[in-house]
């Protein structure tokens, strides 16, 4: 079991984020967390990784049983995670490369020399996402698609056990968003993939390799289940408070406002 959530709640600065989540991940189970901006996705995303701890109920994450040991560094490493806090704290100046290879040591800029096998590895998976080509082109250089690829790689070198993808790809045009969920989709393909988690609130983002989905609303648990009965017109206009159709396309959902 990835994750094993029994009635969780976060409360911070006196207001409570999250209530009464109940939420099981079988290993490479893959599963959206959708929702509104507000809804609380961000915030569950930071106790999954321990950067918050509940303030109350039973939380278990890759076999680390939260308030029973330490975690920290522990878990972070079991976790790859992509997200717009992470890629801010990034060093302009390095590399692609580089920035792939801080992902074996879990930080931000290369601080240790990389033995030959890492850095096998990074030009392995620069190639797999068909990056390597930019290898040596400085971060900040790149465009919008071209980071986000390099973070997905950089996210893999610690062959983590739970993909997090937190809204990997808010801002780029058509054709970039479509080669990042193409990447997805190929990691998701492999024998020995993780369990992936991508948060949206484009339902146009849910790729057929997520087949199930959690709607979250307000800090709770609106509904779970799978994609398929998650993403219908009648649930969704429940869950928006307003019609909304929802028409399936190549196997994607696609919302729009009656």
């Amino acid at each position: 079991m990835s994750l094993d959530l029994k009635d969780v709640s976060l409360k911070r600065n006196g207001k409570w984020l999250l209530r009464s989540i109940d939420w099981q991940v079988k290993d490479q189970e893959h599963w959206v967390l959708y929702g509104l901006n507000g809804a609380g996705k961000t915030a569950l995303l930071n106790m999954l990784c321990s950067y918050y701890f509940p303030t109350s109920g039973e939380m278990t994450v890759l076999g680390h049983v939260f308030g029973k040991e330490a975690l920290g560094e522990k878990l972070r490493k079991k976790i790859g995670l992509i997200s717009a806090g992470l890629e801010k704290k990034l060093h302009r100046d390095d590399n692609a490369f580089e920035i792939v290879l801080s992902g074996a040591f879990a930080s931000i800029g290369l601080y240790e020399t990389p033995t030959d096998e890492i850095r096998e590895k990074a030009i392995d998976l620069l190639k797999t996402f068909g990056s390597f080509q930019y290898a040596n082109r400085t971060y900040e250089t790149l465009s919008q698609g071209e980071k986000q690829k390099v973070l997905i790689a950089r996210a893999l070198m610690n062959d983590p056990k739970l993909l997090i993808l937190d809204e990997p790809v808010t801002g780029l045009d058509f054709l970039a968003r479509e080669q990042v969920l193409e990447t997805i989709s190929l990691i998701a393909s492999k024998p020995d993939a993780p369990t992936l988690l991508y948060t949206t609130h484009h339902a146009e983002e849910i790729l057929p390799i997520f087949q199930h989905t959690l709607l979250l609303k307000e800090g709770t648990v609106f509904h779970k289940g799978e994609t398929k009965q998650m993403m219908t017109s009648d649930l969704l206009s429940s869950f928006f408070e307003c019609p909304v159709e929802v028409m399936w396309q190549n196997g994607r959902p696609h919302l729009s406002k009656l």
